[in-house]
């Protein structure tokens, strides 16, 4: 079981930066492809972006390509997320997620708790 344990977040105005934690506690996290994904209310959890177990290969949400950037360090076993020129529209709870796939469509067993990042307008 590989536990999750997210920080980061928090309220900014559009245009402005964030950026998100997600520590493993165990040191299986680097077999695991790393991933983000969020959940705005009354809509339904989507993908935001993804990184392979040896960061060798990123994936994003269209909407977010060009202004956030996932990266991983194996070392501290930490997946990140920076968030820049944040829109209302990113308004939602992230989730971190680990699993050997992931995408729009697919994703693993292990979540983290939840980080709300709220951009007002």
């Amino acid at each position: 079981q590989l536990q999750l344990a997210q920080s980061g977040g928090g309220s900014v105005q559009a245009g402005g930066s964030l950026s998100l934690s997600c520590a493993a506690l165990e040191r299986t996290f680097s077999s695991y492809d790393m991933g983000w994904y969020r959940q705005a209310p009354g809509k339904e959890r989507e993908f935001v972006a993804s990184i392979s177990w040896n960061g060798d290969s990123t994936n994003y949400i269209d909407s977010v390509k060009g202004r956030f950037t996932i990266s991983r360090d194996t070392a501290k076993n930490t997946v990140y997320l920076q968030m820049d020129s944040l829109k209302p529209e990113d308004t939602a709870i992230y989730y971190c997620n680990a699993g050997d796939w992931l995408g729009p469509t697919i994703w693993g067993d292990y979540w983290g708790q939840g980080t709300q990042v709220t951009v007002s307008s």
